[in-house]
């Protein structure tokens, strides 16, 4: 799965610490996003209407032989656009400093019309899981 450049960035500088940070993720609508991993930096690089709701932290995150995991992620009372893609970022409570880090469109379940239910996130059972640096 792609990492943003920054993200990569991030782990080699020590900015990022995926078991320490706040991690979260974000459904996002690909027709008000165009993911360029080499350019957007950060969660102020996806305009907001093109961010239809947000996890908590992520739990349980693990990061064993350079491989990211978490627990899967239910989101609640979802509603609005539909969503094709799934972002993970640093949460540090500013849009403008939070760091992207991973994205996909190919998760199971993607893409999602929200109907006010909730949305379950399941990372996969893969040998990479999440990712793999």
């Amino acid at each position: 799965m792609p990492l943003y450049d920054k993200g990569r960035e991030g782990f080699l500088d020590g900015s990022i610490s995926w078991t320490n940070d706040n991690i979260k993720a974000v459904l996002v609508d690909t027709g008000a996003y165009t993911v360029n991993a080499a350019t957007h930096a950060n969660l102020s690089d996806i305009p907001m209407p093109a961010r239809i709701a947000t996890s908590g932290n992520l739990t349980g995150k693990t990061a064993t032989a350079g491989v990211a995991d978490a627990a899967d992620v239910t989101l609640t009372g979802v509603s609005g656009a539909s969503a094709e893609m799934v972002v993970l970022y640093k949460d540090t409570g500013t849009a403008s400093t939070s760091r992207l880090i991973w994205y996909t469109t190919s998760a199971t379940g993607l893409p999602v019309t929200p109907n006010s239910g909730d949305i379950n996130l399941a990372w996969g059972n893969t040998a990479n899981r999440i990712f793999k640096l």
